[in-house]
C-alpha cells in the first residue's frame, strides 16, 4: 500500500489531488491548473468577441467571473479534461447512451474520476485491483471486483457525474509492484479528521463519498455502525453488505427529530432500502 501515491486534501484543491492521484505522482500545481483554466477564459472572450464588442451579450460576459476556476481552488471539468489531454489520455461520461451501449463491465477499465457539486476523486486500477484514491480518506482503500459495480451504481444514485478514463495512462511504482503481488487491507482508511468530528460536533462521517451524517438519526447511525465492523476486503459478501450501508449514506441529515428507532436488532437488505428512499423523500 505504500507504494501507492495519494495525496490528501488541502483547502480546495480536490481537481488538483484527483489528477495526480490519478496519474500517480505530483504532476499538476494549482498554478499549472490556473495557467489552463485562464486560457480557456480567453478561448471563451475571444468566441463572444466574434458576436461584437459592443454587444450586452459581450460586456455581460466580462463581468461575470470565470467558470473554469475561482478563488477557493475549484476547477471546472474542462481544466481536468484539457489537462489529461497533455497525456493522450480522454474523458467518457459513464452513464452517457452512447457508454451503456457498449456493455463494458467496469473492472474491464482502468480508472474513472467522479464529480459531485465540487469534489473530485478518482477510482484506479493498479495491478489486478482497484482502490478508491478519494483525497477526503486517510489512505488509498482497496475495492473488490464485486464491489466496484455496486460504488459506482450508488455514486450515481447519489448524484455524482462518473467519468471513464481510456489511453494509456503513466508508469508508475505501484503499478509495477501490484502487478506481482496482491494487497490485503485489514483496516479501510477513515474520512480525514474524523474522530475529531464525532468527538466535537457528534458527527458520524461516510467513508466512501466523504460526506457528513448528523449522528442523531438513529436509522443511520445504526447503518453506519455496521461499517465499522472488522472485515475482509476479499468477502465478496462483505462487500455486497457495505454496498447496502453505503446507501444509507452520503448526504447531511436536514432534520434530527424526523427519525425514527429501528424495532429490531437486525435489518434486511429491502428494510434498508426502503428506510433510505424514505429518508431521501424527506
Amino acid at each position: 500500500m505504500d507504494s501507492i501515491f495519494h495525496e490528501k486534501q488541502e483547502g480546495s484543491l480536490c481537481a488538483q489531488h484527483c489528477l495526480n492521484n490519478l496519474l500517480q505522482g505530483e504532476y499538476f500545481t494549482p498554478v499549472d491548473l490556473s495557467s489552463i483554466a485562464h486560457q480557456l477564459d480567453e478561448e471563451e472572450r475571444m468566441r463572444m468577441a466574434e458576436g461584437g464588442m459592443a454587444s450586452e451579450e459581450y460586456r455581460t460576459f466580462l463581468q461575470q467571473p470565470s467558470g473554469n476556476m475561482d478563488d477557493s481552488g475549484f476547477f471546472s471539468i474542462q481544466v481536468i479534461s484539457n489537462a489529461l489531454r497533455v497525456w493522450g489520455l480522454e474523458l467518457i461520461l459513464f452513464n452517457s447512451p452512447e457508454y451503456q451501449r457498449l456493455m463494458i463491465n467496469p473492472i474491464n477499465e482502468k480508472a474513472f474520476i467522479c464529480n459531485y457539486k465540487e469534489h473530485w476523486f478518482t477510482i484506479r486500477k493498479l495491478g489486478q485491483q482497484w482502490f478508491n484514491l478519494n483525497s477526503l480518506l486517510t489512505g488509498p482503500e482497496l475495492i473488490s471486483d464485486t464491489y466496484l459495480a455496486l460504488f459506482l451504481a450508488q455514486l450515481q444514485q447519489e448524484g455524482y457525474s462518473i467519468f471513464v478514463i481510456r489511453g494509456n495512462l503513466p508508469e508508475c511504482e505501484a503499478e509495477q509492484i501490484l502487478g506481482i503481488m496482491r494487497v490485503h487491507q485489514q483496516q479501510r482508511p477513515r474520512l480525514i479528521g474524523e474522530d475529531e468530528a464525532q468527538t466535537s460536533m457528534g458527527y458520524v462521517s461516510a467513508t466512501d463519498a466523504g460526506f457528513v451524517v448528523e449522528d442523531e438519526d438513529e436509522e443511520l447511525k445504526r447503518a453506519l455502525a455496521l461499517s465499522r465492523q472488522d472485515m475482509d476486503v476479499e468477502d465478496e459478501e462483505a462487500d455486497v453488505r457495505r454496498a447496502i450501508q453505503l446507501s444509507m449514506q452520503g448526504v447531511k441529515s436536514s432534520s434530527a427529530d424526523e427519525g425514527q428507532k429501528v424495532q429490531s436488532e437486525t435489518l434486511t437488505a429491502e428494510e434498508l432500502r426502503k428506510r433510505r428512499q424514505a429518508y431521501f423523500d424527506r
